[in-house]
C-alpha cells in the first residue's frame, strides 16, 4: 500500500447526498479481485451515457458532459468533496479500488458509511470528517474558483486552504500510523514475522503429529 504524507491536489467536488457504492463502481465490474484497472469505470452510470462493462475500452465512449468529473476544471484532481453519507449501501471494497485507480487521495464529506470509511484506510485513501458548514464553504469555494487546490497533511492532521487558513480534522491514531507508514492488514501482520515463524516451530515441537505427511 502506498504512504500517505501529503497531498497538495486539485479537489473535484460531487454535491449530492448519500453515494452509494453501487454509484461509484457499478455491480458489473465485481468479478474482478484485482485492485487495478477500476479508474475508468468509476461513477460508470453518471459518467457515461452508454452502459459500461468489464474489459472495454472506454475512451470512445459517450460522456455525460453534465457530470463534474468530465469538467476539463477537474481533471488531475486527487481530492474529492463529497455530501453527507458518502459511500453507502453494499460492503465492495472495489469501491475505494475505483477511487484510488482513478487518482483521487482524498475524499472529504460531512459523514461517510463506517464500511467504506474503514476500507478506504485500507487502500491508502484518506478520508476526512468536516463539519458540514465548512464543507457547504468548500463547496462554495470550488465552484468559484477553477483550479481550487488544498493541501492535506496527515502528519499535521491539517487541510491548508489557499489563503493561509487551516483547518483540523480528526483522525484514529492506530489507522494515522498505518497510512503514514503504508501498512494495510498484510502489512501490519507481516511487522511480525519472526514471531509468527517462531511460534509455528514451537507449535511444531509441541504437537508434531500435527504436521505429520499423509501417507
Amino acid at each position: 500500500m502506498k504512504k500517505f504524507t501529503t497531498v497538495d491536489g486539485i479537489v473535484a467536488q460531487l454535491d449530492r447526498a448519500n453515494v452509494d457504492t453501487d454509484m461509484i463502481i457499478p455491480k458489473q465490474f465485481l468479478k474482478s479481485i484485482k485492485r487495478s484497472g477500476f479508474g475508468p469505470f468509476l461513477f460508470d452510470e453518471l459518467r457515461y451515457l452508454d452502459e459500461g462493462y468489464p474489459g472495454m475500452d472506454c475512451s470512445n465512449r459517450h460522456l455525460n458532459m453534465d457530470f463534474p468529473l468530465n469538467f476539463d476544471r477537474y481533471k488531475g484532481a486527487e481530492i474529492l468533496l463529497a455530501r453527507e453519507n458518502f459511500g453507502c449501501g453494499s460492503s465492495r471494497e472495489h469501491a475505494p479500488w475505483a477511487l484510488e485507480d482513478y487518482g483521487f487521495r482524498v475524499i472529504i464529506a460531512p459523514s461517510f458509511a463506517d464500511i467504506f470509511f474503514n476500507n478506504c484506510f485500507k487502500n491508502s485513501i484518506l478520508p476526512i470528517i468536516l463539519d458540514a458548514e465548512i464543507v457547504d464553504r468548500l463547496f462554495r469555494t470550488v465552484a468559484e474558483n477553477e483550479g481550487y487546490e488544498l493541501t492535506v497533511d496527515l502528519e499535521t492532521q491539517s487541510v491548508c486552504l489557499p489563503g493561509g487558513e487551516t483547518i483540523s480534522f480528526e483522525v484514529d491514531s492506530f489507522r494515522k500510523h498505518c497510512l503514514l507508514n503504508g501498512l494495510d492488514d498484510i502489512g501490519i501482520t507481516l511487522q511480525d514475522t519472526d514471531e509468527i515463524h517462531d511460534f509455528e516451530k514451537q507449535w511444531k515441537n509441541k504437537s508434531p503429529w500435527l504436521f505429520a505427511e499423509s501417507p
